[in-house]
C-alpha cells in the first residue's frame, strides 16, 4: 500500500475534515478526496461518510484505524533504521514540548552521546499534540510532555514533577502589582489553578503562550510571572530573580510517552537516559556536561 494513503487516511481520522487534512498534509483537497478513493477501492469499503459537520468515519473506517497506524509505524522505522549513519547501529527519534526542552532535552543529549553512542539520535520541538501522534504513529519513539492524553498502545511515564514559582525582578514582600503581572500560559491544569489563587490576575495585561519567552521578557522589561523553578534556580542564586514570598507554587510534571510495542533495544537507553537526567534534577543535583565542568575548572583557578 502506498503509505501516502494510510498517512492521509489518519490524518482525516484525527482532524475529522477533509479540508483540514489537506492543509496539514500540504497538498489540494482534490488530492485528499483522490486518496481515499483510492484506499476505498483497495480495501472494496466506504471508510468515510461526508457531511456539513466534516467526515464521520464507517465502521470499517474505526476498524482500519488500528490497521493504519501499525502500517505507518512498520513504514517509518523501516525509513529511519535505512538511514543509519555509519558507525550506528540504530536511529532513536525524541521529540519534546517547547516548554520543556530546556535544559531537560539538552542534557538527554549530552547524556546520550556516552550513554548510547552506538545509536544516532534525532530530536524535533512540538505542540504536544503533534508529538503524541507522531510517537502514535512511529514517526517518534518518545516524546516528552506535559499532562499526555492516554491513547490506545501508548504508555505513558513520569519523568520528574517540576514547580512552578512566581518570581520577579524586585524583591517583593507581597503578591505582585497587576499592572506589573506578565501571565504566563502553562497548560489547562496550571490556568485552572491560577485563576483559583489570584482572581485579580485573571485578566492581565501581558500574557505569553511561551515558558522561555516569558522569562526573558520579565529580565528585559521587568515585572512578576510564573517561571519553572530549574531552569530560574540559577538567575535566583545570582539576585537577578527572586521568588515572590507566600505565593503558591504549582507542580508541572514532564512525562515520557512511548510505544508499548516500541523497539526495546532502541527506546530502553533512551528512557534510561531521560530517567537520570530527571532523576538528578529532581533531588536539585547539576548534570554534568563538558562546558560545565569547563565553567568549574575557570572558577576555581
Amino acid at each position: 500500500m502506498d503509505m501516502a494513503l494510510a498517512m492521509t487516511f489518519l490524518q482525516i481520522a484525527r482532524t475529522r475534515s477533509f479540508l483540514r487534512a489537506a492543509e496539514q498534509l500540504h497538498v489540494t483537497p482534490t488530492t485528499v478526496s483522490a486518496r481515499v478513493r483510492a484506499l476505498e477501492s483497495q480495501l472494496g469499503r466506504l471508510l468515510f461518510v461526508r457531511n456539513k459537520a466534516g467526515a464521520v468515519l464507517t465502521p470499517a473506517g474505526e476498524q482500519f484505524v488500528p490497521h493504519a497506524r501499525l502500517l505507518v509505524q512498520v513504514w517509518e522505522r523501516a525509513r529511519h533504521q535505512v538511514a543509519v549513519p555509519a558507525g550506528r547501529r540504530a536511529v532513536l527519534s525524541v521529540g519534546c514540548e517547547v516548554s520543556l526542552w530546556d535544559p531537560l532535552l539538552l542534557d538527554w543529549l549530552l547524556r546520550m552521546r556516552s550513554a548510547a553512542p552506538h545509536l544516532a539520535i534525532r530530536t524535533e520541538v512540538q505542540a504536544p499534540g503533534e508529538l503524541i501522534e507522531k510517537v502514535a504513529t512511529g514517526v517518534l519513539d518518545i516524546a516528552v510532555v506535559y499532562a499526555p492524553q492516554q491513547r490506545p498502545g501508548l504508555r505513558v511515564e513520569l519523568l520528574i514533577e517540576e514547580k512552578l514559582v512566581m518570581v520577579s525582578t524586585t524583591p517583593q514582600p507581597g503578591l505582585p502589582n497587576p499592572q506589573d503581572y506578565v501571565y504566563v500560559d502553562w497548560g489547562g491544569e496550571f490556568a485552572l489553578q491560577h485563576g483559583m489563587a489570584f482572581p485579580a490576575l485573571s485578566n492581565p495585561g501581558v500574557s505569553v503562550g511561551l515558558g522561555p519567552l516569558g522569562r526573558e521578557y520579565l529580565l528585559a522589561g521587568g515585572g512578576s510571572g510564573y517561571c519553572r523553578l530549574e531552569v530560574v534556580r540559577g538567575l535566583l542564586e545570582t539576585g537577578r530573580l527572586h521568588r515572590v514570598a507566600g505565593a503558591p507554587e504549582f507542580l508541572y510534571p514532564a512525562y515520557a510517552v512511548y510505544a508499548a510495542e516500541g523497539e526495546a533495544a532502541v527506546v530502553e537507553p533512551g528512557l534510561d537516559g531521560l530517567r537520570h537526567v530527571a532523576g538528578r534534577r529532581q533531588h536539585g543535583a547539576e548534570v554534568a556536561t563538558p562546558a560545565r565542568a569547563k565553567r568549574r575548572a575557570r572558577k576555581s583557578a
